[in-house]
């Protein structure tokens, strides 16, 4: 991969006193004239307002204005003040794909006070909660995408016209003949600090996975919709798009973005990590009763990290003619890609969540469940280690594991039984979260699909 000459000078290091006027140098040493002001609604979706550099100052104290009645999912009518959106100085970052241009991120207000809709609110306040008992949630983030094209007759295929081996896994071509977008993507990110430490092509013609180092669940929020930017505009300058869909196709495994997890003290000392573990699993007490979390609270984090109609065409038991690496079991093990949770040794790996998940509500509503599980010394069942996939109902009803949610209206229906979840991330966040979803599923559920005409139009 090519590297940038000077990354270091490129990155924008908020200090402790002068900030402000260091960041103005930092603009305009880079000749930055805009500033995009961001947020992101319910669904993750990212939000911007241009803003002339010069005007950062007023940014950090009175931020940029937004009609938040304008805003899917924010609860808001068209009489209500202004959103405003706080500018915090330490995620101003350059972005490289436009010169020109900065962005950066900070807290809603709505009024006097923060605006409990903002899912970069609601994960603060969960992070405010561990910083209480000196803790911080380290995690790191995989997110799955694709990189596509439509041909000539408008279908949807895959950029390189030459990916199409029946199993692409780790396949070299796919990655070299890819280089351009990949290459320019690895610049994108190194350019503003992401440590990039691998790249690979995926099970399906045209997937690709791309790892970049954990940090504390703001941060590695802020990062990954940093990386989904860079990733579509990188791509649209090829001629091709980038797609985050959970599910292309029946036939083709999905876009999953995985969540490792580890909770970790002032020192930095890895709370989850015990040697001693008899399992083998180097995992703490601590790191148990916050699995025990996730398990008791899967249905319901479902809906978070699974939040879109097209997420549960991925959890399935099966894709035809391949496994599925999308977990359906409540259930975690060492080292287990069947399982909903899996441990690579010291930590743990939420498996079930896609490339869909807005990552503040997903890390969010991670935190409460963990939480309740420390707070409650929830023990979690035994730990399986047998791929799920080879067994039947019966015997997976033996190991008294269950299910989680087979469409998103099931998932929506756990969120709002769960009472925990409610409380911790807001009874106003869900109710509306709940709205905005339910009101895709209702829209999914009024389609008549071109499966159902060719399957039925003569068949009675």
């Amino acid at each position: 991969m090519s590297h940038q000459p000077d990354m270091l000078s490129s990155v924008w290091r908020a200090p402790r006193e002068n900030a402000l006027e260091e960041a103005h140098d930092f603009l305009e040493r880079h000749g930055v004239n805009y500033i995009l002001a961001q947020f992101v609604d319910l669904h993750g979706g990212i939000k911007s307002k241009a803003v002339p550099a010069h005007c950062l100052k007023d940014l950090t104290e009175s931020g940029a204005g937004f009609a938040g009645g304008a805003i899917l999912g924010f609860d808001m009518r068209p009489q209500d003040p202004e959103f405003m959106m706080v500018a915090d100085l330490s995620t101003l970052a350059l972005m490289p794909w436009q010169p020109g241009y900065a962005c950066i991120r900070g807290h809603g207000f709505v009024g006097d006070g923060h605006y409990p809709l903002d899912p970069r609110n609601v994960l603060a306040a969960q992070t405010a909660r561990l910083a209480e008992r000196g803790l911080r949630l380290m995690t790191g983030l995989e997110p799955e995408f694709y990189l596509l094209k439509r041909d000539e007759d408008g279908a949807v295929v895959p950029f390189d016209a030459t990916d199409t081996l029946d199993k692409p896994t780790y396949d070299y071509q796919g990655l070299t003949r890819n280089a351009p977008f990949l290459e320019g993507l690895y610049d994108a990110l190194t350019a503003v600090g992401l440590e990039v430490y691998q790249i690979d092509h995926e099970d399906a013609n045209g997937q690709f996975e791309l790892n970049f180092k954990y940090d504390e669940a703001m941060k590695s929020a802020d990062n990954m919709l940093f990386f989904k930017m860079a990733a579509k505009e990188v791509a649209n300058n090829l001629g091709a798009i980038c797609s985050f869909l959970p599910k292309l196709s029946a036939t083709t495994t999905g876009n999953g973005m995985h969540v490792h997890c580890s909770l970790v003290d002032e020192k930095g000392d890895n709370l989850f990590h015990d040697a001693t573990d008899p399992t083998g699993m180097g995992l703490s007490i601590t790191a148990y009763r916050f699995i025990a979390g996730i398990i008791e609270h899967a249905p319901a984090l479902c809906a978070l990290l699974c939040p879109s109609v097209n997420s549960y065409k991925r959890l399935t038991s099966g894709t035809p003619g391949s496994p599925s690496w999308a977990p359906v079991f409540i259930a975690y093990g060492d080292n287990n890609r069947s399982a909903m949770v899996r441990i690579p040794y010291g930590r743990i790996e939420v498996r079930i969540g896609d490339s869909s998940m807005n990552p503040y509500l997903a890390q969010a509503a991670i935190i409460a469940a963990g939480l309740d599980g420390i707070d409650r010394e929830l023990r979690p069942p035994e730990p399986h280690s047998v791929n799920f996939y080879d067994l039947g109902g019966d015997e997976i009803a033996e190991l008294g594991v269950s299910r989680l949610p087979e469409n998103l209206s099931d998932a929506l229906n756990a969120l709002q039984r769960d009472s925990l979840l409610r409380e911790a991330l807001g009874e106003r966040l869900i109710d509306s979260f709940l709205k905005l979803k339910r009101a895709e599923w209702r829209a999914y559920h009024g389609t008549v699909s071109e499966w159902e005409i060719n399957r039925y139009f003569t068949f009675y």
